[in-house]
């Protein structure tokens, strides 16, 4: 695809390496002229200098032939009119960043009056991955496929799991057949389990399971999945304002600690069924007085990345259910893995995944067959999801009869809104989804997971 991203700030950096490692022909804009030589010496990409809201910049850009525009720039206002003259001069996809609480009640107006593909709001997608672990305090992190009804569901081996010494072969039995565990990190190696497997107390497993049977899963298992009934947050951002909203209307009871007064008053004014404490949460005298103890979770929230895995590491040994704590930076992930935290919610990750998910699905309709991709197990493993096109050669070849690579499992299948966990005897149809989980990487199409 051609590709045209303005803005090349940390998100843009990520969103870039990766759509230039997909083959895709990208142009990037930033008024920035050291940054665009950076980028694109790196990258093996083309550049320009100057503003996106520019369409003398766009052009030089490419417009005319672009497919897609992605405004990423640190003004909402920049991206979306940068969207709207992209859409009407050049008709192609369009991806706006809008941060803005102001806008977020009117994204989807947004999107329909100005015409937009997509709008993505870093805080709100962090936000909402936050209140989707507390709903399953037991996952390290959960990855969607096929429009969120398949969950990929990464969690922590306790030690009295029913799991624990025992093959998955022996335990298949236990737990419902619509389950499948596709990946087992075992003392930091990660394999692509067989029956023969044995699950180990720490191991921490990956599942495939349809959002509504997760719960009977860690029932089955003998771990229990009480949902949190109270949260403390802390700092006072536009994450926990997002967050917020969306856990009060969930019931759950909310005490958020932020240092700043201004701050605390308007949140104050913004959420009266909220506790707002005001004080310095990384003075240990007065979470003290917080008693965490009482509280089933906390999430560390605040701008300092540091200070946020300080306060996680701490509550760790308090909080009665769940530690999440925000990193902005996840470029030493050998060092934040070694810090065990509980849950990282990363919002420059997110949205990075977001947008890649809509590029790839716009791909799609141009003859690529990846609709998601996740990397996980600190990007050891991916997990993909295709679509199986009218036509396919892949269609009725039992699975037995394919000479899949090593490293490559068929997770499952998704057949008229079904799960289906696949065996030896089953093929792929026309129109089914197929999630792939695998050690290998570059795969672009279905046919990608067969021996040549």
């Amino acid at each position: 695809m051609q590709i045209i991203v303005v803005g090349c700030g940390k998100v843009g950096r990520a969103l870039i390496a990766q759509l230039s490692r997909e083959d895709n022909n990208v142009t990037v804009i930033d008024t920035n002229a050291d940054v665009v030589r950076d980028v694109s010496t790196l990258y093996d990409i083309m550049g320009v200098v100057g503003n996106g809201t520019s369409y003398t910049v766009l052009q030089e850009a490419g417009l005319e032939s672009a497919d897609m525009v992605i405004a990423l720039t640190e003004s909402d206002e920049v991206n979306l009119l940068t969207c709207v003259i992209a859409r009407r001069k050049a008709n192609c996809h369009t991806i706006a960043r809008v941060r803005n609480p102001v806008y977020a009640s009117e994204r989807h107006f947004l999107r329909s009056e100005l015409q937009l593909s997509m709008t993505i709001n870093p805080e709100l997608e962090a936000a909402t991955e936050i209140s989707r672990l507390l709903r399953f305090p037991n996952a390290i992190e959960i990855d969607s496929f096929a429009k969120e009804r398949i969950d990929l569901l990464r969690f922590k081996v306790p030690e009295h799991a029913f799991l624990c010494g025992k093959s998955l072969k022996e335990t298949s039995q236990m737990y419902p057949q619509n389950v499948l565990v596709c990946v087992v990190e075992h003392n930091g190696e990660v394999v692509i389990p067989n029956g023969d497997t044995v699950i180990q107390s720490g191991d921490i497993i990956t599942i495939i399971v349809m959002p509504g049977e997760a719960e009977k899963f860690f029932q089955s298992i003998g771990v229990k999945t009480n949902r949190v009934k109270n949260a403390v947050i802390i700092g006072g951002g536009g994450i926990s304002y997002y967050l917020t909203s969306i856990l009060l209307r969930q019931g759950i009871d909310v005490k958020i600690i932020e240092k700043n007064r201004k701050r605390c008053e308007e949140l104050n004014e913004m959420f009266p069924d909220a506790t707002v404490d005001c004080g310095d949460a990384s003075d240990q005298e007065m979470l003290k007085e917080e008693h965490l103890e009482n509280m089933d979770s906390l999430i560390s929230c605040t701008g300092i990345d540091e200070i946020n895995a300080i306060l996680s590491l701490y509550a760790q040994t308090r909080i009665r259910k769940k530690v999440i704590t925000k990193l902005d930076h996840v470029e030493f992930n050998d060092v934040i893995e070694s810090l065990e935290l509980d849950s990282v919610v990363n919002p420059k990750t997110l949205t990075v995944q977001r947008i890649l998910q809509y590029v790839r699905a716009a791909a799609n309709s141009m003859d690529s067959d990846v609709e998601t991709l996740y990397r996980i197990m600190g990007g050891r493993v991916e997990a993909l999801e295709f679509s199986i096109h009218a036509g396919s050669k892949m269609t009725g070849i039992k699975l037995i009869d394919m000479p899949i690579k090593k490293g490559t499992l068929i997770a499952g299948i998704l057949r008229e809104g079904k799960l289906i966990i696949p065996g030896g005897n089953d093929s792929f149809r026309e129109l089914d989804t197929v999630i792939v989980v695998t050690t290998n990487s570059g795969y672009s199409g279905i046919q990608d997971i067969l021996e040549k």
